[in-house]
């Protein structure tokens, strides 16, 4: 009984899902439909027994009144030997309608009929004594009439009609019935379909716009209102009303964070001066101090130059965000990548550094371009086991200015590779002395002088390949690489 119970309610949650999936437009259409099945099938069920009810009363009116008009018409004369019948009238009479006609006389003994050879539809077999006024024999309705034999008697004409004929009629009558039914039914499933197709066509347009917003990311575009105060208008308007509180809200959110940058970058550059201060007063500290203390000096003079630095990305990614842009010249990216690579040099002692510097000058801070040089190469230093090959080029490629970074190392893990560039990520290889600042600091100083970074298979069987390619100003001669 609860495995009978279960599947019910599974089925009818079956259903349920099924007609949800269906498209309103089609739910409401067919809704349309059924209803109008219904009421035609009812409307037709009416007509169909009225109907039936009068045809088939007419049909027995029109046998009893012919039954009667052939009694008043036959005029019998018995003969002696057998009863004078026109064979010539009755055929007539009874080919009209096709019609069947006996005469018995009262022992019951077939006298005339229509067809005096009895073949065929003349075979209809006659009723038992007494015969009844009226009757349905063998497909046939059946009057019975008496009438007078001169000179004297008494004999009793038996009249019938097939049933055939009518209900070949009411057959017909059903069927134009039925015809009507699901001709109806489809004409209200599509004049339904056409109906809720308009009636969607509010909503269709707030759809349409809807989508135009989320392309454009305009809260603000208006919304189509329909002329009637119905539920679709009051969906447009709590719709606007939700767009504009959005756009508020995104306003705000915007200003917070503007004021946010503004005082990220304003503290960041009010915070180099003092840290500069430290940083002269740690050094002359641990040149004058001696044995533990100078180790101490110079433990906090590293921190303190690690804090620098830090202070130096942050300022150059708050000023990358609040849109404050350094003063812009012609710069030979050449020159910067030799001097970032004299200042890894010594740091970098257990990698093999290599260098193709092609003069390229682009447009560009100098100090940005710098730093984003320097997080490149030191990046590959950090990232690659002591040994590794860092090979680092300029050059021009279709137009553009190339900085070109490859090492020999294990590579980005593939999980990284789409988040490299964000945000305070690491790859954890450097044993957590990284920011994670460095290249998403790349990524935003390429792109604030509209360039871009990427990574490219490296030429070799494995390794790290990164390439920054921004727009070309001129060129100048070749210069050799250093190695």
């Amino acid at each position: 009984m609860e495995s009978l119970g279960s599947f019910t309610r599974s089925a009818a949650r079956a259903t349920s899902s099924a007609y949800r999936s269906v498209p309103i437009r089609w739910r409401l259409a067919g809704g349309s439909a059924a209803l109008t099945f219904v009421i035609l099938c009812g409307f037709a069920g009416i007509v169909g027994v009225l109907t039936t009810r009068q045809v088939r009363g007419e049909f027995n009116n029109e046998v009893r009144t012919q039954a009667d008009d052939l009694a008043q018409r036959l005029h019998l004369h018995w003969n002696g030997l057998a009863l004078n019948c026109d064979q010539e009238a009755l055929s007539d009479y009874a080919s009209d309608n096709h019609a069947q006609i006996r005469v018995y006389l009262d022992d019951g003994t077939l006298e005339c009929a229509q067809d005096q050879v009895m073949t065929g539809k003349a075979a209809l077999a006659g009723p038992q004594f007494p015969f009844p006024a009226k009757s349905q024999e063998l497909g046939y309705r059946v009057e019975t009439r008496s009438i007078g034999v001169n000179p004297a008697g008494e004999a009793t004409l038996l009249y019938a009609r097939p049933l055939s004929d009518v209900n070949h009629t009411l057959g017909r009558v059903r069927f134009f019935l039925l015809l009507g039914v699901l001709g109806g039914s489809i004409l209200a499933l599509i004049a339904g379909l056409a109906i809720a197709r308009r009636a969607m066509r509010p909503i269709v347009e707030l759809s349409d716009v809807a989508r135009d917003i989320e392309r454009t990311r305009d809260p603000r575009r208006k919304l189509p209102h329909p002329e009637a105060e119905d539920e679709i208008a009051v969906l447009a308007r709590t719709l606007e009303g939700m767009l504009q509180a959005l756009d508020a809200a995104r306003s705000e959110t915007e200003a917070m964070l503007d004021r946010q940058r503004e005082f990220v970058a304003d503290a960041s550059h009010e915070l180099r001066t003092p840290l500069t201060s430290v940083l002269a007063n740690l050094d002359l500290l641990a040149e004058e101090l001696d044995g533990e203390q100078a180790e101490t000096a110079e433990a906090a003079l590293r921190s303190t130059r690690r804090m620098r630095r830090l202070v130096a990305d942050l300022l150059l990614l708050a000023r990358a965000d609040a849109n404050r842009a350094a003063p812009r010249r012609p710069t030979d990216l050449a020159e910067v990548l030799l001097e970032a690579i004299a200042e890894l040099e010594p740091v970098a002692e257990d990698h093999e550094l290599s260098v193709q510097a092609e003069p390229v000058v682009v447009h560009g801070a100098r100090d940005e371009l710098h730093r984003l040089v320097l997080n490149l190469v030191e990046n590959a230093v950090r990232h690659t086991p002591p040994g590794t090959r860092v090979r680092a080029s300029t050059g021009i490629r279709d137009g553009q200015a190339l900085l070109t970074v490859e090492d020999d190392g294990p590579g980005i893990p593939p999980e990284l590779q789409l988040r490299v560039f964000e945000r305070f990520v690491r790859g954890g290889r450097d044993g957590g002395r990284g920011s994670g600042l460095g290249l998403a600091i790349v990524r935003s100083v390429a792109e604030s002088h509209g360039g871009t970074v990427s990574i490219e298979p490296p030429d070799g069987p494995g390794g790290t390949r990164l390439v920054i390619r921004l727009p070309v100003v001129a060129t100048a001669g070749a210069r050799a690489g250093v190695g």
